[in-house]
């Protein structure tokens, strides 16, 4: 029997999603999405989960995009349907409540991309490679755009997508596509250590301004402000909020509930 295209994980408030098809360069199937965002709404439901990470098997590759040789390309109704899909994941982890860490094990092309910009941070091996070759196939990477011009440089951005070439590691950091870079060695150590930084945060108060975040991104400066000064007394009048200040104040580490 075929394993899932993606696997699910809880442990130590860490959800790991992990997509699972290294045989095809983690490529992405119809049931690979589907399991994406069936699992990102169980993630997003249960207060166990703290902390979202997004993975693949192997070294060699992240995610090399849909999987063409399924016929996600080709002008299917079944293409259409995982474009949609696809589209529906870029934005649900896009404006995902809870903190998104992307490990990012090997070559990170296309769609996997897009999945990459979407989330909040990016750890990556400085092995990998970057890129957006959908031209050299006659296509374009439409859905990933979105996320491209809203981290990266459009001037670098549009060399990248139109002439289909790959980037290095260092060159995507520069670009402000990725957070950090490590040795594939030292990888999982230092996503490791993030995780658990961010698990030990207040829950509601990120998801309330993870959420004020998202919400403001394409407000005017004016109304931005005003929407989170709002924001800041909803944080504020949070338990959580009056936990953190006591501790501060008796100089003793926090004890977060998620209220």
């Amino acid at each position: 029997m075929e394993e899932p295209h993606l696997l699910y994980e809880v442990q130590d408030a860490v959800a790991t999603f992990t997509i699972n098809r290294e045989d095809r360069r983690n490529a992405l199937s119809a049931s690979a999405l589907s399991l994406f965002l069936g699992h990102l709404d169980e993630a997003e439901r249960d207060d166990a989960v703290r902390v979202v990470v997004v993975t693949a098997k192997g070294q060699k590759a992240f995610c090399s995009g849909a999987d063409l040789g399924t016929g996600l390309g080709a002008g299917s109704s079944d293409g259409m349907s995982a474009f949609r899909d696809y589209a529906a994941l870029l934005k649900r982890l896009a404006g995902f409540t809870k903190p998104t860490v992307a490990r990012v094990n090997g070559s990170c092309v296309a769609g996997g991309t897009g999945i990459m910009l979407a989330c909040d941070i990016v750890y990556a091996a400085d092995s990998a490679k970057f890129g957006t070759p959908e031209v050299n196939v006659g296509l374009f990477p439409m859905m990933i755009g979105a996320l491209i011009f809203r981290n990266a440089p459009r001037k670098k951005a549009m060399e990248m997508i139109l002439t289909g070439a790959t980037i290095t590691a260092s060159e995507a950091l520069d670009m402000g596509m990725v957070t950090r870079l490590f040795t594939p060695g030292e990888l999982d150590s230092a996503v490791n250590g993030l995780v658990e930084k961010l698990a030990q945060k207040s829950p509601i108060g990120m998801r309330i301004g993870k959420t004020a975040f998202h919400q403001m991104a394409d407000m005017p400066f004016g109304d931005a402000v005003s929407y989170l000064a709002e924001k800041l007394a909803e944080v504020a009048s949070t338990k959580d909020a009056v936990e953190g200040i006591t501790a501060f104040l008796e100089k003793r580490p926090p004890k977060f509930t998620g209220k």
